[in-house]
């Protein structure tokens, strides 16, 4: 589903129109933004849990060279999705 598929079913869904529905969702994604480099975990209930983690630096070693190097330690974003949403994707979809 793109965005513009995904305006449309939420505007339909809601029973505003696009234009409102695309600044709605704008918002929405501005303030999660905010929130990640506030660094800060945000909770969608019913849906799951973002959240940034660090990842601690380590030694990568170059398959072709064999050479040794050391990569930094960075924030990345995780996701952890609602219990209900993990088995649902897991039972995959009955087409039938």
């Amino acid at each position: 589903m793109n965005n513009k598929e995904f305006i449309n079913e939420l505007a339909a869904r809601t029973g505003y129109d696009q234009k409102d529905t695309q600044k709605l969702v704008n918002n929405i994604i501005t303030a999660m933004g905010d929130a990640f480099v506030a660094d800060a975990c945000v909770v969608v209930p019913n849906f799951g849990v973002f959240e940034t983690k660090k990842k601690m630096e380590r030694v990568i070693v170059n398959p072709t060279t064999g050479q040794r190097m050391l990569v930094p330690p960075k924030l990345v974003l995780n996701f952890k999705p609602n219990q209900v949403w993990k088995e649902e994707v897991k039972g995959g979809i009955d087409n039938g």
